[in-house]
């Protein structure tokens, strides 16, 4: 396929000659790997020219002609244009960043990463300094805390702007009112926030001793010696106990189990809750006692340091022994930090430490999060400051620059400086808080912790939501469902059957033997006159179980009862193996399952080693396998097998398990597997199919000859040995059929399915298996069941991924499943080709995912797509991804607390997920976007006020309201009214998560917009107006008492103006007008000093007879109406002729 391709025909001299060269090289090799070459190495030769050939941006240029491969895609070009818009906007914060990034690169030079040797017990010999090995997840220390969280708060313009403008007050010429009035606000905004931020601070600094403060046994030469996790070095042995945490990178020397592996948990690095089995040195697991380890000179050599936690290279060397020992190290005898021990005792010699272990790497700083509401009101605050500006030159234009015109201008802009209200960031954060409890509060969602109290509107604004699989989605609990013997298939309720015809087969074969003497003879003939025309459907059954509880990887573990755990474990293997205390580790949970399974029909795994394996009958019989060869399954592949001698009869038998596409060609003809797996499948069923080849002694030594000269190959071991391997599968005897069922979390069905009506794209991240991962995307619904899905084929260079993207974009409306490895080198040569593609999709699937790679889409789908993205996860290893994501939600599982303590919401089970976005983030969000313009209007209306006040005195520069009148009017007079819109909603919760289409609304951001905004904008220059203009024709008989008639006026418009804009009454919201007002009117007996115009000028207070009269009111309330009456009028009658979706469901 990759010949199609048209190239550019540019080759360098140097190139063909290098080419050249490789062909003669390869083809003296031999007439096979000649071949091999010229298909590989064309390939590259392709790949290193795919620069200038971009991939077809549409269906039909993949007909076209070659010419359509030399056209840039039109995205790509936008993507590049920079002129003059892209300076302005964008280039003045890149140049800064640039900059600021390269002054912190001379500051703080990054050590380059480097391969190590280290030396057993000795880091004293370590050539180079390593980094301490403790954690911190602090934001800032005792210097930067303060520096830090002010620079938080004043890089938003609100804050800064209203810093000038208090500093301002401290200059006499300037000064137009009490300092107060400024400061108590900025002042209150600031001890609030700093409080918030220790206090989530030292939280953060406890977490951290605790972990650092944990205590390990170090081996010296002169004994065990106790140290802190934060003391250990590279070089240093550690001995690890059961559950204990594993403190830093190790490579695996000891173990206190005989067979010389143990089981690790790792769900904290990859998210699975399978353990993994690890093996240890074979040279230093054979010393005789542990202190021999201090009277050998040996050294690992380790790659540097990496972020893939699913590989490692090094190499175990020991110089003392005539030869000296050479030894090849892999990830299975790793030992990763963050991972716990599961059985026995480890010692291991570190070879990293803190930042430079895989689990640091894997995870990304926390980010300080800014709601896109937050950054919205910053716009406007912007838009505001303009504003303001521009009304300050107009009022000095018209005053004609008189004397000192820029004193005059400043004092103009703390004039009208209300235009930008303080109190807005006060509202908002307190806002916040409310939003917050009430979401703790919710008795539909128990559990749920808020612990970022900065963006709930954020979950009212997603359009992404990524989810992990393990523990998120599912439960991780495998149940076996259903056996298929091709003409009789057993369900849950006829398991009883299998079990009787288990116990028959087994106890007509234990009388056999019992019957003769000649011990392993009779058995074999029972075998040999076993393939009949049509076999029992007894021996069927027996055959199919005893090759599932043959053919995995699965080790029973005996818990120890007493005291000593070593004792206790040696001497299990002599005793019967009790029930009671038997678990079974494997990694994979559906090998557990089948494993019980078997258990519970009566044919069970007793006990497994390296080498052998024993079972135990119903009737109590104990029978050993020989294990010769174990194959175990990789994602190529999609099987597993295990070539097993019965020691009773020395019968070899081939056992094989796998997946459908793998095995239907392997197994001899029927004409019922491929139908079933589809029924399976159809069920949410994992399904296996198992199959077996009984072998000759020659068959076996002769596959057993070909299979080791095939390892020790230096040339395309991994190809070789697979040829040899696919030698024995041919023509296997098909046997069974298995369904199991990887059991969902509660409700995650329906959960999804209103994430995707609310228009929410929901794409899994796994660390798991990318069959188990399709699994569970179909089972759970994420993918439904009339969608065509679209497995991305494994790719390795540039070349492949140019293909297989190109494949894809022929596609419509699929579901996308990718692996990790793939999925890299898509982003690594076509980043925005792949988003672009992926982004389309309705669902997409990213399996064998490493922790980085989680943040990295993430990230990714911000910067391509601009829209928010909320991370779901349950492990260690979905940390990156919570805290790269616009929202973050930690679910509390079996995974541990890391996710939740990292996340910004907490919740108990993934069901919550949709009241916690479809009620409560979209409340938080409109309630906010309420709020913030109202608050606005708040101020803007108070400005337009003196704007006119100050035209009609000849553009003086002095304020209508003075002192209190100011903080009073942000403050008692209407922050109670205006606050009480946090408890406004248009629809019933209920009705919210009924109709998941309402919050789809929300994603277009209608709710607070330029739009919005100048609406708000020109109801407060039009109510402004009125009031002021309203007051001086009014009362112009009375002129003296202005400031009283329109302040009166006011605050009753704004109690009015809220009952206007809210939807749904509370009688919090009624009490708060009516307390507001109550708390005015008790005012105007002690602040009459306030009420005169320019107190200083005109010397008027307020006269107690005039506010008494009925012309007082009637006017007051005449100017009132004459502002509200028209809004209210335009409200009903949009509602009536354009309402509101939530109208539509309300009425």
């Amino acid at each position: 396929m990759a010949d199609q391709i048209p190239l550019y025909p540019v080759r360098s001299v140097a190139a063909a000659a290098a080419n050249r060269k490789r062909a003669a090289y390869y083809s003296a090799a031999g007439p096979g790997s000649g071949a091999d070459w010229h298909s590989r190495y064309q390939l590259e030769d392709e790949s290193a020219h795919l620069d200038e050939m971009p991939l077809m941006m549409s269906e039909e240029g993949f007909e076209n002609e070659e010419s359509d491969y030399h056209t840039l895609p039109r995205a790509r070009i936008t993507q590049r244009k920079r002129g003059l818009e892209w300076f302005v906007c964008d280039g003045w914060k890149f140049l800064c960043t640039s900059c600021c990034d390269w002054l912190l690169n001379i500051c703080q030079r990054k050590k380059e990463l480097k391969a190590r040797t280290v030396w057993l017990g000795c880091p004293e010999k370590c050539e180079e300094k390593h980094p301490k090995n403790s954690i911190k997840n602090q934001k800032y220390n005792v210097f930067t805390f303060i520096p830090g969280v002010l620079y938080e708060q004043f890089k938003f313009f609100l804050n800064l702007y209203f810093l000038i403008i208090s500093c301002s007050q401290f200059v006499p010429a300037l000064k137009i009112g009490y300092l107060y009035t400024y400061w108590a606000p900025l002042g209150f905004v600031l001890a609030v926030t700093m409080m918030r931020e220790a206090i989530d601070e030292f939280r953060r600094f406890q977490r951290d001793k605790e972990v650092n403060s944990q205590l390990y046994s170090k081996l010296t030469v002169r004994g065990k010696v106790q140290v802190k996790s934060s003391d250990i070095q590279v070089g240093d042995l550690i001995i690890v106990e059961k559950n204990q945490r594993i403190p830093s990178d190790m490579v695996f020397l000891r173990t206190s189990e005989k067979a010389g592996s143990c089981f690790i948990r790792t769900d904290q690095l990859d998210g699975e809750t399978d353990w993994k089995l690890k093996v240890a040195v074979s040279c230093t697991q054979r010393l005789p006692a542990l202190g021999d380890l201090f009277s050998i000179s040996a050294y690992v050599y380790a790659q540097k340091p990496q972020l893939d936690i699913h590989s490692f290279e090094g190499t175990f060397t020991r110089e003392d022994s005539d030869p000296p020992v050479h030894e090849s190290l892999s990830i299975e005898n790793t030992l990763w930090a963050s991972t716990v021990v599961a059985s026995g005792t480890v010692i291991g010699v570190v070879i990293y430490t803190g930042k430079e272990t895989r689990s640091v790497m894997n995870t990304s700083n926390p980010k300080n999060k800014v709601g896109l509401l937050d950054l919205e009101l910053n716009q406007l605050t912007k838009a505001l400051f303009v504003a303001l500006v521009a009304l300050s030159v107009v009022m000095v234009t018209l005053q004609g620059f008189v004397g000192p015109w820029y004193r005059n201008l400043f004092r103009f802009l703390l004039l009208f400086s209300y235009i930008i209200p303080i109190s807005l960031r006060v509202n908002l954060d307190m806002g916040k808080a409310v939003y917050g409890w009430m979401m703790m509060k919710d008795e539909n969602i128990p559990g749920t912790v808020v612990r970022t109290s900065t963006i709930p509107e954020e979950l009212g604004r997603l359009v992404y939501l990524l989810t992990d699989k393990t523990g998120t989605l599912t439960q991780n609990e495998m149940v076996f469902k259903r056996l298929h013997l091709g003409t009789v298939s057993y369900g849950a309720d006829t398991m009883d059957e299998i079990q009787s015809h288990v116990r028959d087969s087994y106890s007509q074969m234990h009388s056999q033997a019992d019957g003769n003497n000649a011990g392993s003879t009779p058995p074999r003939k029972v075998q040999s006159s076993a393939p009949r025309v049509r076999k029992s459907v007894s021996s069927r059954i027996h055959e199919a179980v005893k090759a599932i509880v043959l053919c995995h990887n699965v080790t029973p573990v005996y818990e120890s009862r007493a005291g000593v755990s070593g004792e206790t474990e040696f001497a299990e293997a002599d005793q019967d193996f009790s029930d009671e205390n038997r678990t079974y580790q494997a990694s994979s949970p559906d090998e557990v399952a089948l494993v019980q399974w078997t258990e519970s029909v009566g044919l069970t795994l007793v006990s497994r080693d390296l080498t052998s394996m024993q079972l135990k009958t119903p009737g109590g019989q104990v029978l050993s396998f020989c294990i010769l060869q174990l194959f175990p399954f990789t994602s190529e592949s999609k099987r597993m097998g295990i070539i097993v001698r019965d020691e009773s009869t020395a019968e070899i038998t081939f056992y094989m398990k796998g997946a459908d596409v793998a095995m239907s060609t392997i197994v001899q003809y029927n004409d019922w597997l491929e139908e079933e797996c589809g029924n399976m499948a159809r069920e949410g069923l994992r399904t296996l199919v198992v199959a077996k080849k009984s072998l000759t002694e020659e068959q076996y030594q002769d596959f057993e000859n070909r299979y080791t000269q095939a390892k020790l190959s230096m040339h395309d071991r991994t190809l070789k040995v697979a040829a040899v391997v696919e030698s024995l599968e041919r023509e296997m005897e098909l046997l069974c059929l298995t369904g199991v069922e990887d059991q969902l979390q509660a409700d995650v069905r329906p959960t999804l399915e209103m994430l995707r009506n609310a228009g929410i794209k929901v794409w899994m991240l796994t660390g798991d298996k990318l069959e188990t991962a399709t699994c569970v995307a179909q089972s759970s619904r994420l993918v439904p069941r009339t969608q065509d899905t679209h497995i991305f084929r494994r790719v390795t260079s540039r070349g492949e991924a140019h293909l297989e993207l190109n494949a894809f974009r022929r596609k419509h409306d699929c579901a996308l499943v990718i692996s990790g490895d793939s999925l890299e080198v898509c982003l690594k040569y076509y980043e925005h080709e792949f988003m672009e593609l992926a982004c389309q999709c309705p669902a997409v699937v990213c399996c064998r995912c490493s922790p980085t790679q989680k943040a990295c889409i993430v990230t990714l789908l911000q910067q391509h797509t601009g829209r928010r993205t909320c991370a779901v996860g349950d492990g260690g290893n979905d940390v990156s991804m919570i805290q790269a994501a616009d929202c973050g939600i930690g679910i509390e599982g079996k995974e541990g607390r890391q996710a939740s303590l990292a996340a910004d919401f907490s919740i108990t089970q993934f069901r919550h997920v949709g009241r916690l976005l479809m009620v409560h983030g979209r409340n938080s969000y409109k309630r906010s976007a309420a709020l913030g313009q109202f608050v606005m209007h708040r101020g803007l209306i108070i400005s337009t006020m003196q704007a006119v006040f100050s035209s009609v005195f000849y553009f003086a520069s002095v304020p209508l309201y003075q002192g209190f009148l100011m903080v009073g009017y942000a403050t008692i007079y209407t922050m109670f009214p205006v606050f009480s819109l946090v408890l406004d909603q248009d629809v019933k919760p209920e009705m919210a998560m009924l109709y998941p289409e309402l919050y789809k609304d929300l994603t277009k951001g209608r709710c607070l917009s330029f739009k919005t905004f100048l609406i708000w904008v020109l109801i407060s220059i039009y109510q402004g107006a009125i009031l002021m203009y309203g007051a001086l024709v009014l009362f112009e008989s009375e002129f003296v008492h202005v400031v009283a008639i329109s302040f009166t006026a006011l605050v009753l418009t704004e109690l009015l103006m809220v009952a206007l804009t809210i939807r749904t009454w509370h009688w919090l919201m009624v009490v708060a007008e009516f307390l507001s007002l109550g708390c005015y009117v008790s005012s105007l007996t002690f602040l009459n000093e306030y009420f005169g115009i320019g107190r200083v000028s005109f010397g008027a207070f307020l006269d107690f007879t005039f506010i008494t009269t009925v012309t007082f009111l009637w006017k007051v309330s005449a100017v009132t109406v004459v502002s509200c009456l028209p809004l209210y009028v335009l409200k009903y009658l949009r509602r009536k002729l354009s309402p509101p979706s939530y109208c539509k469901l309300t009425s």
